[in-house]
């Protein structure tokens, strides 16, 4: 039986560079869908912060946008993020997809080897149902000569293969302390913050090239009904260009409709209750370099 002097609680930040799986191994981890995924890089823009409790632990994981060369504000916003995580981390959880690479990026190991020294690093393979098994063991013996990783684990997310021996490494790297937040939650953001993640996860699946990188979300009403059967939420679509406007909304409406359609479906599971879902698109140019848009649309770092 776990006792208060051997349970363990903290944070574990889970970087990588961008699209190698970070927000499909929470959402695997927690059994929910808490952070949006999609086929393309730089889906997380800001950390999103899942709880899983158990009777050993409590660990604190915290996704985060990809390590990047920023290249415009919101980028060097989505990076300062990702460097927040690693700071307050008490693990931190390296990800990399050995189906697109057998060798860490230099903007990662950048990052994670003035760590060694001051908390465990735990190196997480994903994707090994995607490569040649006989080849798993020669690459965890190169990434072991690094010298930087308390353990090195292979798994595959998607299919939930080697989890729980994931989650046991991280608990173990955990320092003993009482639970930080209540044992019956999965994070402490808001509801309003994963629907804006919901309605532009749906921007991300059915838009190609710029589109979903000009996009944000911001979220003016959520209301409930005095009988709390249903909310209502009215959301505004900012788009830095007229022209992505015009796409976004389609020929008659039907592109928006589509995507306001998809995202209601995704928000009445995770509030698990009927939602009246209204999108409005609005241009407002250079957002994704204005200081003061980036605060408003809470991109900014603290």
């Amino acid at each position: 039986m776990t006792t208060v002097a051997t349970f363990r609680c903290g944070y574990a930040a889970i970087v990588g560079e961008p699209n190698v799986g970070k927000s499909t191994l929470l959402n695997a981890v927690l059994r929910q869908k808490l952070s949006i995924v999609a086929r393309k890089p730089q889906t997380t823009r800001q950390r999103v912060l899942g709880i899983l409790s158990t009777d050993e632990a409590q660990v604190i994981f915290l996704d985060t946008p990809g390590l990047i060369s920023p290249k415009y504000l919101l980028q060097e916003e989505m990076l300062k993020h990702a460097e927040g995580a690693l700071t307050d981390a008490d693990v931190v959880v390296v990800l990399t997809d050995v189906s697109r690479s057998a060798e860490l990026p230099a903007e990662v190991l950048q990052r994670i080897s003035p760590l060694k020294a001051r908390k465990p690093l735990i190196l997480v393979l994903n994707k090994v149902d995607k490569v040649y098994k006989p080849t798993v063991l020669p690459m965890i013996d190169r990434f072991a000569k690094l010298e930087l990783f308390q353990e090195i684990i292979p798994l595959s997310a998607l299919k939930r293969d080697n989890l729980e021996a994931f989650v046991r490494s991280v608990e173990q790297a955990l320092p003993v302390h009482p639970p930080l937040y209540p044992t019956d939650i999965i994070s402490e953001q808001p509801e309003r913050f994963f629907v804006a993640e919901f309605v532009r996860e749906k921007i991300f699946e059915q838009f190609r090239e710029e589109i979903p990188y000009s996009t944000a979300v911001d979220i003016r009403e959520f209301r409930e009904q005095k009988d709390k059967k249903k909310t209502f939420i009215s959301a505004d679509i900012i788009v830095e260009r007229d022209s992505q406007k015009g796409i976004l909304i389609g020929s008659g409406g039907e592109s928006l409709k589509r995507v306001g359609s998809e995202a209601r479906r995704d928000i009445e599971r995770f509030l698990e209750r009927a939602v009246y879902l209204e999108l409005t698109v609005k241009v407002r140019e250079h957002w994704r370099d204005d200081e003061h848009a980036l605060k408003a649309l809470g991109y900014r770092a603290e």
